[in-house]
């Protein structure tokens, strides 16, 4: 419940902060407009990801012959969330265990697990993860990440035209430091805190996905337990491949994110695992 309202509040405020830079940019109408503008490509990335991220890596559908107690699992598990239909399950085959889940809601869902991870891991713990990604679904994850994105989005869109604007909009307001300071910061704090608050809300969304999965498997363990070897072998793993096979771009769908430098902590989408350990143990 906790998560819920941090989500709720974060969400608040990141719709003010639009509203804010607009006005100080181009009024109320400017802000909307880049809304506008956001949500088109949202949420035709939102209707789309799911196809062009799973052909991205090459994912395919499971084999049930080959694959039959993953099937078991996530009906199982599909099931006990009483979600309106289990999800299609893929095969993505990259060495890193890791795993995500996509689909615009719950009817069209999607849980996409790497080879790595099928290999790493014990049945008990790959259900775990599993559980893990059906919270996304349960919660609606992907709508949620889609409104936020849209509205960070149109914030960087407005940093953008005030700095490249910078001295149409320093006429257009009064040419004093309270102008100058206006400026300075919808161009260089504004995008900033975007950022900040969307991180901040995936990560309350991934610590609601791993209570989710303590919730469908009755205890946290096995989620610890996955969490720690994910991390063991992906990081050994990347190292011997000199990067990862995972894009950037697309890091933020995956359970598990390798990167723990000082600045990424920061930015990261992602509770560190030692969070993440903490918070399913309390």
């Amino acid at each position: 419940m906790l998560n819920i309202i941090k989500s709720g509040l974060l969400i608040v405020l990141m719709s003010v902060f639009l509203v804010f830079v607009g006005s100080v940019v181009g009024g109320t109408d400017g802000a909307f407009i880049c809304f506008a503008i956001s949500l088109v490509f949202n949420f035709f990335s939102y209707f789309f990801s799911d196809k062009i991220v799973l052909a991205s890596y090459g994912a395919q559908p499971a084999d049930p012959s080959e694959h039959g107690w993953l099937f078991d699992a996530l009906t199982k598990l599909a099931n006990t969330a009483e979600l309106p239909v289990v999800p299609k399950l893929y095969i993505i085959p990259i060495a890193e265990p890791n795993a995500f889940a996509t689909g615009r809601n719950p009817k069209h869902a999607v849980v996409a697990v790497t080879q790595g991870l099928l290999n790493t891991l014990s049945h008990d713990e790959v259900a775990a993860v599993i559980a893990h990604e059906l919270g996304h679904v349960k919660h609606y994850d992907i709508l949620i990440q889609t409104i936020v994105a849209a509205m960070a989005s149109a914030i960087m869109w407005l940093a953008t035209i005030a700095r490249w604007g910078g001295g149409f909009f320093l006429r257009g307001n009064d040419r004093n430091n309270s102008g100058v300071i206006g400026w300075l910061f919808v161009v260089i704090l504004a995008p900033v805190t975007a950022m900040l608050v969307q991180a901040a809300i995936s990560r309350s969304r991934e610590y609601m996905a791993d209570d989710y999965s303590r919730k469908l498997m009755g205890s946290g363990e096995y989620l610890v337990n996955a969490l720690c070897r994910i991390s063991g072998a992906e990081d050994q793993i990347v190292e011997m491949q000199r990067g990862s096979a995972i894009s950037p771009s697309t890091a933020h769908m995956f359970i598990y994110s390798p990167k723990t430098n000082f600045l990424f902590k920061i930015f990261s989408t992602h509770p560190t695992l030692e969070e993440r350990i903490s918070n399913l143990r309390k």
